[in-house]
């Protein structure tokens, strides 16, 4: 079966620049869903609700495609860490995380918009924090201020300095979009890939 577009649900300038390295061409289109954790809801359903609530969201706009819509949270002790709301809350997130293993759980949802058929996964990936200072922490936001990412850090960029060790099977899923797992799931619906 043959698709005549690949369309992300998404507005994060870091999942495109995942996805360029697999397609030339494909239609963004960020949702617009409400993103708070529900009462009682595990990390794992949370990321795959999400997942596949984003890609629902945008369906209707873009028939005969196949779908992508993804979410990650970074999990400490249990307990998911969003986007900081300021500076201070970024040094705390940082802080709380130094000598620690950070887990990233990232919900994946292929939507074929021609059958209706979905596919959903969740890939997690760990961090080990190196120990950290509040002076590290503050050079590390002034150099990169990452407000906009859960945990605080960009481990594409300069954030890759806080760790001591990093784990798992993809390590485009620290990023946001699970490379490896996305090319299985295409490969599914008849997109193929190299």
């Amino acid at each position: 079966m043959v698709h005549s577009r690949v369309v992300l649900a998404s507005g994060s300038r870091h999942r495109a620049q995942l996805l360029q390295r697999l397609l030339p061409e494909f239609t963004t289109d960020a949702p617009d869903i409400d993103e708070r954790v529900g009462a009682d809801e595990t990390a794992d359903r949370y990321v795959t609700r999400l997942a596949e609530e984003k890609a629902r969201a945008v369906a209707d706009r873009h028939p005969d495609s196949l779908v992508i819509g993804s979410d990650q949270a970074c999990v400490l002790r249990d307990r998911i860490l969003g986007k900081p709301a300021d500076h201070e809350a970024a040094v705390q997130q940082l802080l709380d995380s130094s000598g620690r293993v950070v887990t990233f759980l990232t919900g994946l949802c292929v939507l074929n918009t021609q059958t209706g058929a979905t596919q959903v996964d969740v890939v997690p990936f760990r961090v080990r924090f190196r120990r950290l200072t509040r002076d590290g922490v503050e050079r590390y936001l002034q150099r990169e201020p990452a407000y906009d990412a859960a945990g605080s850090f960009h481990s594409e960029g300069l954030g890759i300095a806080l760790f001591e060790r990093l784990e798992g099977a993809d390590p485009t899923a620290l990023v946001g979009l699970p490379l490896i797992r996305l090319v299985s799931m295409l490969h599914e619906e008849g997109l193929a890939l190299p």
